[in-house]
């Protein structure tokens, strides 16, 4: 589990970027709550501009923080799926409000330059 810093009053946004910060992290989450459950080879083709060294380390770092949960099904080919924690769930409203400000900020520039 990551060590949450003593960080001066009034600074939880250090807190929760202390679990998201990572180019990819908040991008592997959203695709995780979209579909529930995802297979590291469903994830390489949502994220395909990601090395699968990137990708993987990404999610390591989500696992030992406790935000996702990986199993490994002993067939061959190996089978590894990753979803939620109850933890991480509770990042869904982070994300969500991520994406809504996405789309806004779409839906903004598209009106500007018109």
């Amino acid at each position: 589990m990551v060590k949450v810093y003593d960080c001066d009053v009034g600074c939880p946004v250090q807190n929760t970027l202390q679990f998201i910060s990572g180019k990819w992290k908040t991008v592997i989450l959203y695709h995780i709550f979209e579909n529930e459950v995802l297979r590291f080879s469903e994830l390489q083709t949502k994220l395909p501009y990601v090395s699968k060294r990137m990708l993987a380390r990404q999610l390591a770092e989500l696992e030992n923080d406790g935000i996702i949960d990986k199993r490994i099904y002993p067939v061959i080919p190996v089978k590894t799926e990753y979803r939620m924690t109850i933890f991480g769930k509770t990042f869904l409203p982070v994300v969500r409000a991520m994406e809504q400000w996405g789309n806004d900020y779409i839906s903004d520039k598209d009106r500007l330059s018109e």
